[in-house]
């Protein structure tokens, strides 16, 4: 096929895409606008019935049980959104190890709650990377979140950073339950999920961060041994 074919062929697809991602954004918004009106009148409803908790016990279970579900359709429409309306990001010069900590932070309670020693091995005077800071936050939140559900009965989270010729990398080794063959093989697929009232859409969203990055994740596991997790971003002098 000639160049100019390939290159109007990819437009056209690229086009089709922004089309499905815009209309599909437009039927989320839809979605949430009586998911809200739901929400609020349930909440308002639960008010009523707790006026007298004791005579109108089931009725406010059955409250509960929407209110759970409206949380639920709230996450996937919000997972949803990030994941189709990812495409290119405006990338600006940053820390991977600045990054990776703040997210460490973030979780500490949690592992700490959790029984999880998170061990550090950040690799001092790292090159600068191209990054978009809220969106690699949000990559490394659901990989961090991740392993530690996959302690629940404690053990470590190794983090590691380091550099090699073109690219700095990131290890996040768990302890933890690890993959089957199975799982590994579809787990960036969109709405595979193993988690009961998962989106399947968190570990496609963090891959499709990362590629937007010119990075790349790959994992490798064993069941009942923990789960590691390997991103590599380009250098600056790669990117530029």
């Amino acid at each position: 096929m000639p160049d100019s074919d390939t290159n109007e062929h990819s437009e056209q697809l690229r086009l089709q895409y922004n089309e499905l991602a815009e209309l599909a954004g437009m039927l989320a918004h839809e979605i949430n606008n009586p998911l809200s009106v739901i929400r609020m009148n349930m909440d308002l409803l639960a008010e009523d019935f707790n006026e007298e908790p004791t005579k109108n016990r089931r009725a406010i279970n059955k409250i509960d049980v929407v209110n759970r579900q409206c949380t639920r359709l709230e996450n996937l429409l919000t997972d949803f959104l990030r994941f189709s309306r990812l495409q290119k990001l405006d990338l600006t010069p940053g820390d991977l190890n600045d990054q990776i900590e703040r997210v460490l932070i973030l979780y500490k309670p949690l592992a700490d709650e959790s029984r999880v020693e998170i061990i550090r091995f950040l690799e001092t005077d790292l090159p600068i990377i191209k990054i978009h800071a809220e969106m690699l936050q949000a990559a490394l939140v659901n990989l961090v979140k991740n392993a530690l559900e996959a302690m629940p009965d404690g053990g470590t989270l190794e983090v590691r950073t380091r550099r090699s010729s073109t690219a700095v990398a990131l290890d996040l080794i768990d302890t933890g339950c690890g993959i089957d063959d199975s799982t590994a093989m579809n787990m960036f697929n969109a709405f595979y999920t193993t988690k009961n009232g998962g989106s399947g859409l968190g570990l496609p969203t963090a891959r499709k961060i990362i590629e937007a990055h010119g990075g790349r994740i790959s994992v490798q596991s064993a069941v009942g041994r923990g789960t590691q997790f390997t991103l590599e971003f380009p250098t600056l002098t790669r990117l530029s």
